[in-house]
């Protein structure tokens, strides 16, 4: 018997201990919100009944935390194993393995999430920033408390759709769904949870850190990928369109016609390696997303 909903969740946190962080911030959700919901319906046609009692036939038709735990991962394995199913690795050559980086379908996810990252990573960092100012200002305001607590709660919303795009391009598993948020506290007690959260402040900094880091990294592959095919296209650009192969200081370089064939597998190669290292920065922006937008306690 569990006297009150915080300790059932406790005990559902720890059957999923060892179990992936979003998955348990997804199960946590859940549990709170269903329950909850059902306290609050019971209450309102029994108002003298204790929250122990009422949980009890709750829990009844919900499940102990060891069974609601154990459907969890299951399913979780099953939809794991659908969409990304293991293989056996196959054996090949350090070349072969070099260059089939150019038919990976995560390195080209990780090259799409770099590009769409430049986007969003501006406008959701802008509008942390935005949004920060503007509360801090209206806190003077008779408006200024609803304000600030509708922007922290935007912010938990941007970060489960940044969640999602990193989950759907670079196939890091993120929250499917949001922090549970009590509906029946009121409005300072509202804003007080919000501001004193811990993962507020860690979605917040993850926005606006997200700014300088997708620039910097976003146009230093595009210039990586830029360079390559313009050297994989120099024999083609050379004769056709007069065009130099480097311009350094205003001073133009040119090439024999004889290696025209070197500088293409040589521009190749350069976009092999940039494949390589897009896949790499994906990796690193999946976990540092991972670490900074999954609530860990």
């Amino acid at each position: 018997m569990f006297k009150d909903v915080h300790e059932y969740l406790s005990q559902l946190k720890k059957e999923l201990k060892g179990s992936d962080p979003a998955l348990t911030q997804d199960a946590l959700a859940d549990a709170e919100e269903h329950l909850r919901t059902a306290l609050d319906n019971v209450k309102k046609e029994a108002p003298h009944i204790s929250e122990t009692e009422a949980l009890g036939d709750i829990l009844d038709k919900y499940g102990e935390p060891n069974e609601v735990a154990s459907a969890y991962k299951e399913i979780e394995y099953q939809i794991s194993s659908f969409l990304y199913p293991t293989q056996p690795p196959k054996k090949r050559s350090r070349l072969a393995k070099f260059f089939n980086i150019n038919g990976d379908s995560q390195a080209w996810a990780a090259f799409l999430y770099m590009l769409f990252s430049l986007v969003t990573s501006i406008l959701f960092g802008l509008w942390a920033l935005f949004g920060m100012s503007l509360s801090l200002i209206s806190l003077i305001l008779i408006i200024g408390l609803p304000l600030t607590g509708l922007f922290l709660l935007s912010l938990r919303g941007i970060a489960l759709i940044e969640g999602r795009i990193v989950e759907a391009l670079l196939g890091i598993r993120m929250p499917r769904k949001p922090i549970f948020v009590q509906k029946d506290l009121n409005l300072t007690k509202k804003l007080k949870a919000l501001i004193t959260g811990f993962q507020t402040w860690k979605i917040f900094f993850y926005l606006i850190t997200r700014i300088p880091l997708s620039i910097v990294l976003s146009f230093g592959l595009l210039t990586l990928f830029s360079f390559s095919l313009k050297f994989m296209a120099y024999p083609v650009l050379a004769p056709v369109f007069k065009r130099s192969l480097i311009t350094l200081g205003g001073q133009s370089y040119q090439t024999s016609i004889w290696l025209y064939p070197v500088v293409s597998l040589g521009g190749f190669v350069v976009f092999t390696l940039s494949l390589h290292l897009t896949k790499l920065v994906g990796k690193l922006s999946g976990r540092y997303a991972k670490a900074m937008l999954v609530r860990k306690g």
